[in-house]
């Protein structure tokens, strides 16, 4: 094979390929996984147990540096330390259980979260077509209630114009048909006119309140006198109701000597009794008290039309996984503050005192776009006292159920979440086979 190459090349080439025969006889193997980070080639290696610091290329070396035998993992039985004076641990069968027992309680966690977040994608595109189909019942409600609104304010400026306009034909018609200032006590019952001059409501009328409330037809500033007052109640200081028909009545009805002060005109309260009157202004109450209903109702729709599509047009993952956490909200106390995560919402932090802090609001997922709902992002919470806005980024991680496990503050007002769910849960790419030792 070198028989063709100076002794000084074939010295070389041996030497090269003697050391890719070391190093890759350096292969750190017999490592639990939990424990792999340690074994990471550089310049130095920390016993686990932190009892010492050796050289890198001291681990696997056949001699026990580490009093716990960390630097010599490849047999860890300690077999191959026979060079060590310092007797090594035989860990071997330790090791095997507690990576045989994590493995294995993740491997079921994983999979309970997965049949849990098979089901809950199911739960959410069924969800996700019935927003849908309520969305499209909602609009046909809407569009009908616009149709109705439509025709109610016609109908309603229709009934006010109409009780409007026979309120003036009526009041209209009787300044013509009778000019005179009390022409309107022929309409009227001498009840009333009676209860209006019984000032003190004792059932008569006196002399007092005659001259008080009558005057003359033609001068309502002229105070009639005590036998005026007399004369018109039949010559009585004081009559009842039937005494008071056979005396004042008649002459207010005949409107030519006396009135009621404060009568000239047609009243519009008078107007207001006429039966077609009353029934045309009933007419338009009632159509207005209708378009206010439907307005109420058109009012209600399109609120909740508002509300479905703002909620529709979130991203609930690639098959509507993450919907079910739409209107939930998860706490946890930390210390004297109670926090708590609304997703798709908002995050809040509530002191001891009650007083409530925004830490964001609803911003966008925040995952590199192979993991893109891993994490999500909320901004634009509260100012902090000589700092930034307070932010949160909620980190999503696999469980069999959704809870927030923890709340860190790295850096001022920027806070750190994580929140368990079986929807973070991912199939693992191949099962490790698992050992009862290493």
């Amino acid at each position: 094979m070198f028989t063709n190459c100076s002794l000084g090349h074939c010295h070389i080439i041996i030497a090269v390929v003697l050391w890719s025969i070391c190093v890759d006889s350096r292969k750190i193997r017999g490592i639990s996984l939990s424990y792999k980070r340690f074994y990471r080639e550089r310049k130095s290696f920390l016993c686990i147990d932190g009892s010492k610091m050796i050289p890198f290329d001291q681990v696997n070396d056949d001699y026990c540096d580490c009093v716990d035998g960390s630097d010599e993992p490849d047999c860890c039985d300690a077999s191959d330390e026979y060079r060590s004076q310092t007797p090594c641990q035989n860990t071997c069968r330790n090791l095997g259980q507690r990576e045989r027992a994590e493995v294995e309680g993740q491997m079921r966690v994983l999979g309970e979260g997965l049949r849990l977040k098979q089901q809950l994608i199911e739960e959410g595109v069924l969800t996700w077509r019935e927003k849908q189909a309520q969305l499209r019942d909602l609009q046909r409600v809407s569009d009908d209630l616009q149709t109705q609104l439509d025709d109610l304010r016609k109908e309603e400026a229709r009934r006010k114009e109409e009780a409007d306009a026979l309120r003036e034909r009526v009041i209209g018609a009787r300044e013509t048909a009778d000019n005179s200032p009390t022409s309107h006590y022929r309409t009227e019952s001498p009840i009333s006119v009676f209860k209006e001059l019984d000032s003190n409501r004792d059932g008569s009328i006196t002399v007092d309140e005659v001259q008080a409330k009558v005057s003359p037809v033609q001068d309502e500033e002229h105070a009639l006198s005590e036998d005026e007052a007399v004369a018109l109640l039949g010559g009585a200081h004081r009559v009842d109701l039937s005494r008071f028909e056979e005396t004042l009545w008649t002459s207010l009805r005949t409107g030519d000597s006396v009135t009621i002060k404060g009568r000239h005109g047609v009243p519009g309260s008078l107007a207001d009794e006429d039966p077609n009157i009353k029934a045309a202004v009933s007419a338009a109450e009632k159509a207005a008290a209708d378009l206010k209903r439907v307005e109420d109702a058109y009012e209600t729709v399109y609120m909740e039309i508002r509300d479905l599509r703002e909620k529709l047009s979130l991203d609930y993952g690639s098959e509507r996984e993450f919907l079910f956490l739409h209107n939930q909200c998860f706490q946890l106390k930390v210390h004297e503050y109670i926090y708590e995560l609304c997703p798709f919402s908002q995050v809040t932090q509530k002191s001891a005192s009650g007083e409530v802090v925004s830490l964001g609001k609803w911003g966008s997922w925040a995952g590199s776009p192979e993991k893109q709902y891993y994490q999500m992002r909320y901004e634009s919470g509260e100012p902090c006292w000589q700092g930034p806005t307070r932010n949160t980024m909620v980190m999503l991680i696999c469980g069999t159920e959704t809870a927030l496990r923890s709340v860190k503050e790295p850096s001022k007002c920027q806070y750190v979440m994580e929140l368990q769910t079986p929807v973070s849960c991912q199939p693992a790419l191949r099962q490790r086979g698992i050992h009862s030792e290493l």
